[in-house]
């Protein structure tokens, strides 16, 4: 379609990019510590480093990789909440030439098992927290190194110390575990010290990250995305939102998890190449301690998802902080409500902006500029060197103002599945992804999500999906079918609601929930579990979720 959007941009945004003005994520990573070498590049639980500490410690800990034999291309899992170990790790293991594998600290021993498996892993980095999962499953995946970390491993001794006596033993938070032949992460940055690191030659072309997302068929896949995927989707974003940022003064807010490719991108990468620090939130949704860490801070920039915004509206203090340094609050995951928006815009005097974007478009595809005056109920405009068409039932292209499936194209889009060849084939057609959202666009080239064509269920920003709920519900012996799908929420967007024809007449609600959450992460497992004599199918014998839905 004609990028009527482009009339719209700031003056200072160019509409195309170069996916190849770095030669990879290294590239931009060591430009940016040598430029902003003493600036602060990341602050958690009251205790900073700069961007010289931190190229220092990420070349020790790729040494430390090489050390233990792990090859360029190698996959490395980590699995950790937001502490300054997480970009210590990600910018080790790709200094080293490897290949980033995100976990949700969150996943139980049937989804890491998986995760594992599926990218091959041979080494993980894990905060000992959830250790517990990983000693279950470990015997049965290709992991032969763990390096264990504990939450306070990064601070300044004695509060190294306390926090970690604390957590094990006063607060009970690190539950029991039989790992053997474990490395400490300071163990490993101390060994690496002593080591000489290798140079790799990390080319654009190199994968990146596998980032893991559902589908509506079939089990968590690994989206393949390359150094160039995310060298793309960083100059899109940041080129952007340069008119708004000030290199090396800004302070961004980071509450979403590393792991989500939204704050990985939005976050880690936008603001190194910034020169600018992320205050590290590790536990967010203690929203009273998030709010007394906000206020020792003159923040300027917050990315978050619609709970967390309401979360904190909603949290006493918040209203007193001191938002004269702040610009905008940034939102994505998922849909941002407007009475949302109303009230931050109301609190902190700052536009609450949109964006749009899927794991597999590294992620970014549309965002509201930041001279936005008010909340459009849009999810912004293309990003630079994004094409959009959107497609009726038989392909074809539709008017302005009319919605249909939204097809994307560009250097962020990424490689494909990895070692799912049908449910590539399935997204990617001739060089377009099919995002599964009905969408339309404005004649100012502002684009609208009208609904989802995928069965995909979105809780607080995270994709859910229906078979996967299915396939452990259908587990328990008392359940004889099953269909999962999601329903409004005010806190979360949407909730997971089960609908269960019982084989065990017996059987309740608590029976099916307890069950699921025995092997579902959190937001995954049913709210609501709502029994029935029979489900809605087709001719062919296929459940009909959206009958369910209606």
């Amino acid at each position: 379609m004609e990028k009527v959007w482009l009339k719209n941009y700031h003056s200072s945004v160019s509409p195309e990019i170069d996916p190849d003005k770095y030669s990879s994520l290294v590239d931009i990573f060591e430009q940016s510590v040598k430029k902003y070498a003493d600036n602060t590049a990341y602050i958690n639980m009251g205790h900073s480093i700069t961007f010289r500490e931190l190229d220092k410690l990420t070349e020790q800990f790729a040494a430390y990789l090489q050390s233990l034999g792990l090859k360029k291309g190698d996959a490395v899992a980590i699995m950790m909440p937001n502490l300054i170990q997480y970009p210590v790790s990600i910018f080790g293991v790709l200094r080293a030439g490897m290949v980033v594998v995100n976990v949700n600290p969150m996943y139980t021993t049937r989804e890491l098992k998986h995760q594992l498996n599926d990218s091959q892993a041979k080494a993980i980095v894990i905060v000992e927290n959830f250790a517990n999962t990983l000693s279950d499953v470990i015997a049965e995946t290709p992991v032969k190194h763990t390096i264990l970390t504990n939450v306070g491993d990064m601070l300044p001794v004695p509060k190294r110390w306390v926090v970690n006596f604390a957590l094990k033993y006063v607060k009970k938070m690190i539950p029991d575990h039989n790992l053997t032949d474990v490395v400490p992460f300071n163990t490993a940055l101390s060994k690496g010290k002593s080591l000489n690191f290798t140079h790799v030659d990390v080319t654009n072309d190199d994968l990146a990250f596998l980032q893991y997302t559902g589908g509506t068929t079939g089990v968590s896949k690994g989206g393949m995305l390359t150094h160039r995927n995310l060298c793309a989707n960083l100059e899109q974003v940041s080129g952007f939102l340069e008119p708004a940022i000030v290199p090396g003064e800004e302070i961004v807010v980071t509450a979403l998890p590393l792991y989500h490719i939204f704050a990985l991108q939005g976050n880690c990468l936008n603001f190194l190449k910034f020169g600018c620090p992320n205050l590290l939130i590790t536990n967010p949704r203690d929203m009273p301690g998030f709010v007394a860490e906000l206020s020792k801070y003159k923040f300027s920039v917050m990315t978050g998802v619609n709970t967390l915004f309401n979360g904190l509206l909603n949290t006493p203090g918040f209203e007193e902080l001191d938002f004269s340094n702040f610009k905008f609050g940034l939102g994505g995951g998922m849909a941002v409500q407007r009475a949302v928006a109303e009230r931050w815009h109301e609190v902190t005097g700052t536009v609450l902006l949109e964006g749009y974007g899927l794991t597999e478009c590294s992620p970014v595809v549309t965002v509201n500029p930041p001279q936005l005056e008010r909340y459009k109920g849009s999810i912004g405009m293309p990003v630079p060197s994004t094409e959009i068409q959107l497609l009726d039932d038989d392909g074809n292209q539709v008017p302005v103002g009319e919605a249909g499936e939204m097809y994307v194209k560009g250097p962020q889009v990424m490689l494909g599945y990895l070692g799912r060849e049908e449910a590539t084939a399935d997204i990617l057609k001739d060089g377009w992804l099919a995002t599964g959202d009905i969408a339309k666009c404005d004649e100012d080239g502002y684009f609208y999500i009208v609904d989802r064509k995928k069965d995909m269920i979105l809780v607080s920003g995270f994709n859910v999906f229906p078979n996967e709920v299915e396939d452990v519900a259908s587990m328990h012996d008392g359940v004889l079918e099953c269909a999962a799908i999601g329903v409004p929420h005010e806190v979360s967007g949407e909730i997971v609601k089960l609908f269960v024809v019982k084989k065990d007449p017996d059987i309740t609600d608590k029976d099916v929930i307890a069950h699921c959450k025995n092997h579902l992460t959190g937001y995954k497992v049913p709210k609501i579990v709502e029994f029935r004599d029979e489900l809605p199918k087709s001719n062919v014998g296929k459940i009909l979720r959206r009958q369910l839905r209606d």
